[in-house]
């Protein structure tokens, strides 16, 4: 008689380090150039399933008040009830509910962005997490890339203003990108 193995998970638990990580996205502005920005108020958990990386999961939260993008005024406005509405929606969240293997060192991670009080599935794509490694305070870090592209209408950001040349002042498609440590908890 024949048995099959059982696997039996082994997580590790990984806190966000903020310091060393950042969230970016960018949009098209009056259909020419791109403008860029970011958010420094970021926090997250990932708790990786070692034995099969497909069973591991990632909760974050990005605070909306931390918005940079160089320019006061326009980061007033993007936090105004035009945009994210800050006061109202103060925190982005995205919650994964899938991680398929791509590649060696890569991942589609799927799961549910909540952002102005509305709640969408995303995926992202995901190159790392790298190998783990010490830093100079004893601490075990890894790190990780990942990049998607969202419809800021989809979230219910839909102000926009047309321009007297055709076209409109802000573009729909929003390309985020995520460079992130953890240090083990």
């Amino acid at each position: 008689m024949s048995t099959t193995p059982v696997t039996t998970p082994q997580t590790t638990t990984w806190k966000l380090d903020p310091a060393h990580s950042s969230a970016e996205f960018k949009v098209k502005h009056m259909m020419i150039s791109n403008v860029k920005g970011s958010f420094n108020g970021l926090s997250g958990t990932l708790i990786e399933d070692t034995s099969d990386p497909t069973r591991s999961h990632v909760e974050a939260w990005i605070e909306i008040a931390s918005i940079s993008t160089g320019d006061e005024s326009r980061d007033t406005h993007l936090k105004s009830a035009d945009f994210f509405d800050h006061a109202q929606f103060p925190t982005m969240t995205f919650r994964s509910t899938s991680v398929v293997k791509t590649g060696a060192e890569a991942y589609n991670v799927t799961g549910d962005l909540t952002l102005h009080g509305v709640t969408k599935p995303v995926t992202f794509a995901v190159e790392g997490p790298s190998a783990p490694g010490k830093d100079p305070w004893g601490n075990t870090r890894i790190g990780l890339s990942a990049t998607t592209k969202i419809n800021r209408k989809d979230f219910g950001l839909s102000w926009n203003a047309a321009l007297d040349t055709g076209g409109v002042l802000v573009g729909e498609d929003v390309q985020i990108s995520l460079e992130v440590q953890f240090i083990k908890a």
